[in-house]
């Protein structure tokens, strides 16, 4: 065997390590299209599976979601996101503040002022 020639190289094992490169290669690839597409369905199942109802906007927009991304997020917000108790806490949340008003702050007027004696002034 000399130093430039190369092993498997016209035989039998080159063409059978040429086929299981072309199976992995493939295999691989039909991996990632696999997981990409139920990683991107996930909103229709989650709302599928919660009974959602805006199951048909969240279809859409996951459909959509293939060519512009940012509409597949919004997806994703709409279906793992509970609207209507959203809303219910927002207002609960704001009913509370209308019930309970923050006590104001008031700075101590002129004739308010503390006035100190000058021993005070001295240990101050």
């Amino acid at each position: 065997m000399s130093l430039v020639s190369m092993p498997f190289v016209d035989n039998g094992v080159d063409t059978a390590l040429h086929v299981v490169a072309a199976v992995i290669l493939f295999g691989s690839i039909a991996a990632a299209a696999f997981g990409f597409w139920r990683i991107h369905e996930l909103p229709i199942q989650k709302a599928h599976k919660r009974e959602h109802h805006q199951l048909g906007l969240i279809t859409a927009l996951t459909w959509i979601g293939f060519i512009w991304h940012w509409v597949w997020v919004v997806a994703v917000i709409i279906a793992f996101v509970d609207g209507e108790q959203a809303l219910r806490h927002v207002r609960d949340i704001w009913k509370e503040k209308e019930n309970h008003p923050e006590p104001a702050v008031s700075k101590p007027s002129a004739s308010e002022a503390v006035v100190m004696t000058d021993e005070e002034v001295k240990n101050a």
